[in-house]
């Protein structure tokens, strides 16, 4: 199943169309389902389960009646109760910013919720800083979670989601402590899209292709399956403390390639184009201003 925030409403997309997402059809859920689920897409996660079995049985009569136009999304889960970032949870990249790789769950930082955006559109770069890019696979809870195993987890999850996790380097080491919530949350600073898809969905979601690319220039590529902490594992562990709600996201680490780890220092720039992708999900454009 496939998850969608069309200008405020909960979509299932039942074809994709091209590679970056022009052609997409679907179908409303709110109005497919008679009225039993949506129509805002924040409300879906609340009864995913119900959403499942829902769709399950009624996937072979629905018709795709809507253009699902990729500049008209917004972030699959808009309002989340909970929203997280892992840091260095690939040991290339941390070794390319200066740090060990953790051996136990990597570093917990807010994504705050004024941040999210959609798959499209165009991010306002803060005056004076040095914006980095940071690919990330999104996780979208579907059931709450307390203390589950990593086996359980994905029984837990809603779905996946690309996501670009946005960072202002001069913002986030400056000071005492590193400022990672503040310097990954200025508006704009957390797209993610272009939909859900839920695991089932994909041929292995351990191990998916992301990378993203300035201007056409490849800047990251990686593979999931490379995590430290694999998605189960990752939702599991924050379990551990605290209880996951039906949709939250996590962002789940970004591989090695990022601008502050290069020599010498690449940052984004103004009228460039980012575009964003993770294999069996789809891709993200966003011009810098």
């Amino acid at each position: 199943m496939r998850l969608a925030n069309l200008e405020g409403r909960a979509v299932l997309v039942l074809s994709t169309g091209a590679a970056d997402g022009t052609g997409a059809r679907g179908v409303d859920l709110h109005a497919a389902s008679g009225g039993r689920f949506g129509p805002a897409p924040e409300t879906v996660f609340e009864h995913w389960d119900a959403v499942r079995a829902w769709y399950a049985a009624a996937a072979d009569e629905l018709v795709a009646d809507l253009d699902v136009d990729p500049d008209r999304l917004g972030p699959p889960s808009p309002r989340p109760l909970q929203a997280m970032g892992l840091g260095f949870n690939y040991a290339e990249h941390a070794r390319e910013t200066g740090f060990e790789a953790p051996t136990e769950l990597p570093p917990v930082f807010p994504k705050f919720a004024s941040s999210l955006t959609g798959p499209r559109g165009v991010v306002d770069l803060p005056a004076g800083g040095n914006t980095d890019w940071e690919v990330e696979v999104v996780a979208v809870i579907g059931r709450t979670a307390h203390r589950i195993t990593p086996e359980q987890a994905w029984d837990h999850v809603a779905g996946l989601c690309v996501g670009q996790d946005l960072s202002e380097r001069r913002r986030q080491f400056a000071g005492p402590a590193p400022q990672f919530g503040l310097a990954k949350s200025y508006p704009g600073f957390s797209p993610t899209g272009p939909w859900l898809v839920s695991p089932d969905e994909l041929a292995d979601p351990d191990d998916l292709a992301l990378g993203c690319a300035i201007d056409g220039e490849v800047v990251q590529d990686g593979r999931t399956s490379r995590l430290l902490f694999s998605v189960p594992r990752a939702v599991a562990e924050l379990s551990r403390v605290l209880t996951l709600l039906p949709g939250d996201i996590v962002f789940t680490g970004t591989p090695d390639g990022v601008g502050v780890g290069r020599e010498p220092q690449r940052f984004l720039r103004s009228g460039e184009t980012l575009r964003t992708w993770v294999e069996g999900i789809g891709e993200m454009v966003h011009t810098l201003r």
